[in-house]
Parts: C-alpha cells; structure tokens; sequence
C-alpha cells in the first residue's frame, strides 16, 4: 500500500529540500546555471505529485479498508484544499521566467505549501504500520 503515496511524498519532500539549499544561495535568476534549471525540474516533479495527491490518499484509505474510514473524509478534505492551494504556489513560481533564491526562499515559508507538508508527515505516520506489515519477513 501506499506505494504511489510514497513517491509523491517523496518528490514533494525533495524538491522542498532543493529549494531550502536553491534559497540560501542568493541568486537573482538565471546566474544560477544548473541550480536554476534544476529548480524548474524539481517545481514540476513537485507540481506533478501534488496534483491527485488527495485522491491517490483517498484510494489507498479504501483499498486497505483502513479502520476508523469514517474519519477520513474531512482530512481528505483539508489535504485536497492544502494541495490544491501549494499547487497554485508552485505553478504561479514556475510561471514565472526567472526564479530567484528570495522567490524561493517566499515559496518556502508560505503557509499553504508548509501546511501540505505537515499533512504529508501525518499522512506518513499513518502508513507506516501499514507498510511495516507488508514487508515480507526476512530470515534471519
């Protein structure tokens, strides 16, 4: 389970990463060869795995008939909005033809984008004991 979830999570939380160290690095725009190609990549990759986010979560809750399902509905909610409204962010942040570190540094600390990574660590340790008990075991 999850497996979909996890890779989204995983480009979301990797291009929150990239951005960190894209910020510190003070450029103005395009200066920053690699880097600014870079963030463009990782932006998309991030833009792409936000998007359905909400319903991936929705259908691994009902594949695994998960306990306590009633208690998911409002969650998925709040993931949808916060993903719907980190998506907006980003694609505004892409739209754009330079992406400066103070442009990403403001990417960053927006609340919308801060509030969909909160969702996914809670999401993540929720899903933990349901991968842990997938994992074959192992000999020893």
């Amino acid at each position: 389970m999850g497996e979909d979830i996890s890779a989204r999570c995983d480009a979301i939380e990797k291009c929150y990463e990239f951005m960190l160290a894209y910020a510190g690095q003070g450029l103005f725009g395009d200066e920053g060869g690699a880097s600014s190609g870079q963030v463009r990549d990782y932006l998309e990759r991030a833009a792409d795995a936000v998007s359905g986010l909400a319903g991936a979560y929705a259908a691994a809750v009902k594949q695994e008939k998960l306990k306590h399902a009633e208690s998911y509905p409002a969650f998925l909610g709040v993931l949808e909005r916060d993903a719907r409204d980190s998506l907006a962010a980003i694609q505004l942040v892409l739209a754009q033809t330079t992406i400066s570190s103070q442009l990403i540094d403001n990417l960053n600390a927006s609340i919308h984008l801060r509030a969909l990574l909160t969702d996914l660590f809670l999401i993540d340790e929720i899903l933990k004991p349901q991968r842990a008990r997938e994992k074959p075991a192992t000999a020893e």
